[in-house]
């Protein structure tokens, strides 16, 4: 019997579960050796897990799976801000994005934002490493703002696309 990958969040928006070693290609198949550090980042795999702290002079060099991912350019989410309200509020809704990320990278060194990219049509599309944090960043918005927030994930595929959009 398969296990259903959605059930019902607080607000009805439906939470998808994936084992991420079977959809994201970043995930390493086998366990990295310890301790493993990222030369881009600094991140280093100890203790089963990649956190912050100073490598061991022995630490073998690895890129981490979220550095890969920005390498590569491949977010493994996608947040899109819209609507009237943005425009008078952008650097207070910026403001709570990235403390929010920061809290979260502060104890999973591999969810970051990678980018902010303005749209022709006015909205603002922001890129993560992480579909946990992106869903986590839409509700953060829709908790202080209110507004619409829809979800849509991939098929098959370790991504997650959110839209938060208020219009007043």
């Amino acid at each position: 019997m398969s296990q259903n990958p959605y059930r019902k969040a607080p607000q009805g928006h439906p939470i998808r579960m994936l084992p991420e070693w079977e959809h994201d290609p970043y995930h390493a198949r086998r366990k990295w050796s310890e301790p493993t550090h990222c030369p881009d980042c600094g991140a280093i795999f100890q203790d089963g897990r990649w956190q912050r702290g100073a490598a061991p002079a022995a630490a073998e060099a690895h890129r981490c799976p979220a550095c890969q991912r920005i390498q590569a350019h491949d977010p493994a989410g996608y947040l899109r801000l819209g609507g009237a309200f943005l425009a008078g509020h952008r650097q207070e809704i910026e403001q709570l994005v990235r403390h929010y990320v920061e809290r979260q990278q502060a104890e999973h060194p591999l969810k970051r934002l990678i980018a902010i990219n303005e749209q022709e049509d006015g909205a603002v599309e922001l890129t993560f490493t992480d579909p946990h944090l992106t869903r986590g960043v839409g509700e953060a918005l829709q908790s202080a703002y209110d507004g619409e927030l829809d979800y849509h994930y991939q098929d098959g595929e370790y991504l997650l696309r959110v839209r938060w959009c208020r219009d007043a």
